[in-house]
């Protein structure tokens, strides 16, 4: 069993008391007089989410049980500590897919609730909750309730997207999507600004499933914001699949520094951008398409023992050009260049969740070495544009934010908390939302 809970960033370690755990969902939660708990998945989230100082963990990881699956109609119940990994070993030979997915497979079913997952297909299909069809919560005071859109409603929306503070999911039903085989088709556009992004995905976005732009973000003037936009779709009917390829690279130890500098991330991005792309239509394995960085076992080693922080953020689609050209051109002038720089656009299909991150408009991820008082800086600065545009930052992937940016991130801030179990909490709850009576 697990003892050690450190963030994927690894920024910070976790202080808890203590680790409790779940081996049956019959059991009860500890309820200990003036102690706080939290559950806690994988451990996937980048920042202070899953941690709990000072109080108790529940870990979820064995509750990894699936309870149905209906390969007819199309549906899963599973507990919360299955992994997305493992349900896609389970649904994919039998001609189904996840509805949504991250860029990480190895997150847990009751993760991906807690955190309104969204993947490359928000534009068409919406956010994991979209698809959560019901579940069971288990309050400290020992109540369970079954949560759907008809029964339980204010928990359901509550906790999806609500950072697991309502209670521990202990299962969830969730519908899946028709697949013909493991195949994903998929294209490669270069484009040469943030502009031609945008036109591109114009074009693009209203006749592709799944889309998605790496950004170079240490480009500046008239190649701002320049990079390679992919398409996919699941694959039609095969005579032949691509191979699947079981090699994994690894990161064995962490260096005494971050790999990830000025100097290899001006090579790696100038390099990435001008590769050679066929502009035919590849046929690779979802593995590629969905989890490049899967592939890689304990990458984030290459930012040595100070770890990384990821940065996060929508904005509206009025507001986004101008406010990701801001933000581009302030990370290009402070040569604190991102080696992940993901960008993409959000739709309207909105899963209801009080506290879910994704909302129309353009989201930005970048991955930051940890610089210290210079890269907070940095990301304050981040933040004016942000809160300048009604945009927001995505807890998950949060290490720093303030109190300030998450009640411009979350409108219905007010409105959750009268759901949060009064037992429940965590680093980031305590950090953002001073209202707590913990």
């Amino acid at each position: 069993m697990r003892q050690n809970f450190n963030s994927w960033g690894s920024v910070s370690k976790s202080q808890h008391a203590n680790i409790g755990y779940l081996t049956s969902r019959s059991q009860q939660l500890p309820n200990l007089k003036d102690v706080i708990i939290l559950p806690v998945g994988s451990g996937r989230c980048y920042g202070d989410e899953s941690y709990n100082d000072g109080g108790i963990l529940i870990d979820g990881l064995s509750l990894d049980k699936y309870i149905e699956f209906n390969h007819k109609a199309g549906y899963l119940v599973a507990e919360c500590g299955v992994t997305l990994e493992k349900i896609l070993s389970l649904i994919v030979p039998c001609g189904w897919f996840l509805p949504v997915t991250p860029g990480t497979k190895f997150v847990t079913l009751a993760g991906a609730v807690a955190n309104d997952v969204h993947g490359k297909n928000h534009h068409k299909h919406g956010s994991f909750g979209c698809f959560v069809i019901e579940f069971e919560l288990l309050r400290s005071d020992g109540t369970r309730l079954v949560c759907s859109r008809a029964d339980n409603h204010e928990y359901f929306y509550a906790t999806i997207g609500g950072m697991g503070l309502t209670g521990m999911i202990l299962w969830a039903k969730i519908s899946l999507t028709p697949i013909n085989n493991y195949a994903i088709t998929t294209n490669a556009y270069k484009f040469a600004n943030l502009d031609e992004y945008f036109e591109l995905n114009k074009t693009l976005e209203d006749k592709s499933t799944y889309t998605v732009a790496w950004v170079d973000c240490v480009s500046h003037g008239k190649d701002i914001g320049r990079g390679i936009y992919f398409t996919g779709e699941h694959a039609g009917y095969l005579e032949s699949l691509p191979k699947i390829s079981t090699r994994k690279l690894n990161a064995p130890i962490t260096p005494p520094f971050s790999l990830m500098n000025n100097v290899t991330l001006r090579m790696f991005n100038f390099a990435y951008y001008n590769r050679s792309i066929s502009s035919d239509t590849q046929t690779i394995h979802y593995d590629k398409f969905f989890y490049p960085l899967d592939s890689i076992n304990n990458w984030r080693r290459i930012y040595g023992p100070r770890g990384f922080f990821q940065y996060q953020c929508v904005i509206d689609m009025d507001n986004a050009s101008a406010c990701i050209k801001d933000m581009l051109g302030y990370i290009s002038r402070k040569n604190m260049g991102s080696f992940l720089s993901v960008l993409k656009t959000f739709g309207d299909i909105a899963s209801g969740g009080m506290m879910s991150f994704p909302r129309k408009g353009v989201t930005l991820a970048l991955d930051f070495a940890n610089g210290g008082v210079e890269t907070l800086a940095l990301f304050d600065e981040l933040d004016k544009i942000v809160i300048s545009s009604g945009g927001a930052i995505y807890p998950a992937k949060d290490a720093r934010m303030s109190e300030e940016m998450f009640r411009v991130s979350f409108p219905r801030l007010e409105e959750f908390t009268k759901y949060v179990d009064p037992k429940f909490s965590s680093n980031l709850w305590r950090r953002v939302y001073k209202g707590n009576k913990i």
